[in-house]
């Protein structure tokens, strides 16, 4: 039988990511209401951050080989820039497995260069592992079609296999550097007319502003916040609404960025439901507090009437419920409850919801198809090539407006900013102004 010692490093990376998975489940079901909160914040992100780094190492040995130990045999072994290089990727690597850790050390009311700088590597590494992998793939492909096998000249297979990470290489700075500019962008304003059936027509052309996915944290601090709440402002809305993931850390720890949101001054009021990221600080409740502060109102499976400036018979119900990820981590008195989030809203009225993630408003949608619009975010747009695709066949709703039966829309947000990694490739930022219809 192999012992673990005798295992390859690959396969030592993937035990450990299975151990680190394990205790995060163990972790989840029985520990969850032994450990004081502040502790079981600590617990869940670092044991995040192991999980990821596990893995991540897997993909780093492969980046090795195929950046270094491919050469440290040839004859670009004993040039000068050999060393450098090896530096380099030897630094770009222990960057993008820090960016985990900036979480738990480097938040603060503007991002730290080094977090930008180790996110930036994340992202990096990503686009890097893609390509690696798909030229990788594609030389195969070749071979295996072409008949060629182990008949081919070492020369040209030699060349061949240098040639890949230079190819890869290239690609990824070309991509990192177009993403980051991308992303440098101030989110563009999407205008969308949306007929909202039973909305009375005092209420026609009412505006609400949708933002989501803020991710106020490692990379995103208070000057963007303040760009985008300007950028608010100068829309007017009669609404604004906030659907998930503001932020990744502590209310406490990133409070002097968030007062931008202070400035906020729809005349129907601002409003917020919790996304994943919420529950992932484990400090949803300061959060409440402070976000009431500027009086932003949570919606915690719980609705409002909104009431047409105009008359006061007219109204319709806005409703948010709680993100599903709060079921899944066993976030005591939290949860999507949708039963409890439309209550005392008829059937008779517009109903609005808020529901952080797409796969939310599906649920709902099968519960309650007299919903009539739902506002979503969560998806990111996929953020960046090659996460697009994932984010695209995960998620029901994906980007965009999608109408769902006679009377009902979802509306999913490509979020306003980024999470984490300050890129964007094959999606834009994105404040949306709503024009609600009546038909």
């Amino acid at each position: 039988m192999i012992s673990f010692k005798q295992l390859p490093l690959e396969a030592k990376a993937a035990v450990a990511a299975g151990v680190v998975f394990f205790s995060m489940m163990l972790s989840r079901s029985y520990l969850a209401e032994q450990l004081e909160l502040r502790t079981r914040r600590w617990l869940l992100r670092l044991q995040m951050a192991l999980f990821a780094n596990a893995l991540m190492l897997i993909g780093s040995l492969h980046v090795w080989k195929s950046t270094v130990t491919t050469y440290s045999r040839s004859s670009a072994a004993s040039s000068f820039c050999f060393m450098p290089w090896k530096i380099a990727v030897f630094m770009f690597l222990t960057l993008a497995h820090s960016s985990f850790f900036t979480l738990l050390f480097l938040v603060a009311e503007e991002p730290y260069f080094f977090s930008l700088a180790a996110y930036t590597c994340l992202g990096a590494y990503i686009i890097l592992i893609f390509f690696l992998f798909t030229l990788g793939s594609v030389e195969q492909a070749y071979k295996f079609l072409a008949g060629r096998g182990t008949k081919a000249g070492t020369g040209n297979k030699n060349s061949r296999t240098a040639m890949k990470p230079v190819l890869a290489v290239m690609l990824t700075v070309v991509l990192t550097i177009v993403g980051l500019l991308n992303a440098s962008r101030p989110p563009t304003v999407n205008s969308v007319e949306i007929p909202v059936h039973k909305l009375p027509s005092s209420m026609s052309n009412l505006k609400v502003v949708l933002l989501s996915d803020i991710h106020l944290g490692p990379t995103v601090g208070k000057t963007k916040l303040a760009m985008i709440v300007r950028m608010v402002k100068a829309l007017k809305p009669d609404i604004t609404v906030i659907v998930g993931d503001l932020t990744d850390s502590e209310a406490e720890i990133i409070r002097p960025a968030v007062e931008p949101l202070g400035e906020l001054n729809s005349p129907l009021g601002t409003y917020f439901v919790t996304g994943n990221h919420e529950y992932y600080t484990s400090d949803v409740s300061n959060w409440f507090e402070l976000l009431k502060s500027f009086n932003i109102r949570p919606l915690h499976n719980e609705n409002v009437k909104v009431v047409s400036p105009k008359s006061t018979d007219d109204w319709f119900c806005l409703a948010g419920v709680d993100d599903i990820e709060a079921d899944v981590l066993r976030y005591s008195g939290h949860g999507m409850d949708l039963k409890k989030a439309l209550r005392d809203c008829s059937s008779e009225r517009a109903i609005v919801l808020l529901a952080h993630q797409p796969i939310a408003a599906k649920w709902a949608l099968q519960e309650r198809p007299d919903i009539n619009l739902i506002l979503s975010g969560h998806t990111h747009g996929g953020q960046m090539f090659p996460l697009n695709a994932g984010a695209y066949f995960l998620n029901p709703f994906f980007v965009g407006l999608y109408k769902v039966g006679q009377n009902t829309f979802v509306y999913v947000s490509p979020g306003t900013m980024y999470f984490g990694i300050p890129m964007r490739l094959g999606s834009r930022a994105e404040i949306t102004e709503i024009i609600l219809r009546s038909p």
